[in-house]
């Protein structure tokens, strides 16, 4: 059984599934609209956050939507409300996804770091293209371990999770247009 906090589905942003999310790339989003619409003076983001809300919490009948469908929720409500130029120019937009070095590592498999960072690079492009902006990287040094196939930290592990710290700090925001942050989880 999926727990689903707030009973909202799931997001389903490419091949990831984000549950817990909170709303305000939702509201940035609609601000970037705002701005690109020119309307400076658009007062009704709070109510029309409430009422996406309200249809997530109470009323989607789905268990999980994926990002392109919502935004295309949010556009007709603007439409409906007389905000077409807002939905017009509404930006696609995720919550933050995280993603697991360790998962990303395991399906390479042990010696194949070539191939890790081509998975890795494939995955923050999908994500682009996705919306995403906000990026949490877990599980560094483990995803080390196996791709050395050792259990001890060592020198050449060592050298693997500074070429990955890198990696990751240079794809990583710089392929995200407008990325606010990337994190890592250095454990």
């Amino acid at each position: 059984m999926i727990c689903i906090v707030g009973n909202r589905p799931v997001l389903q942003i490419g091949r990831h599934q984000v549950t817990g999310y909170g709303t305000q790339w939702l509201r940035d989003a609609i601000l970037r609209g705002a701005e690109a619409a020119q309307r400076d003076d658009f007062p009704f983001i709070d109510d029309l956050l409430e009422g996406i809300l309200h249809y997530l919490e109470n009323k989607c009948p789905l268990r999980v939507l994926t990002i392109e469908d919502l935004h295309a929720r949010v556009r007709r409500m603007l439409e409906r409300i007389g905000c077409d130029a807002i939905a017009q120019t509404l930006p696609l937009l995720a919550p933050p996804v995280t993603l697991s070095l360790s998962r990303a590592a395991k399906e390479a498999g042990n010696g194949f770091e070539l191939i890790f960072f081509n998975q890795i690079h494939d995955e923050i492009e999908d994500l682009r293209r996705h919306g995403v902006e906000v990026l949490h990287f877990t599980g560094t040094r483990d995803c080390v371990k196996m791709l050395r196939g050792v259990n001890r930290w060592s020198t050449p592990c060592e050298q693997l999770h500074e070429e990955i710290l890198s990696f990751l700090k240079t794809h990583g925001p710089s392929s995200l247009p407008n990325a606010r942050e990337i994190m890592l989880d250095l454990t």
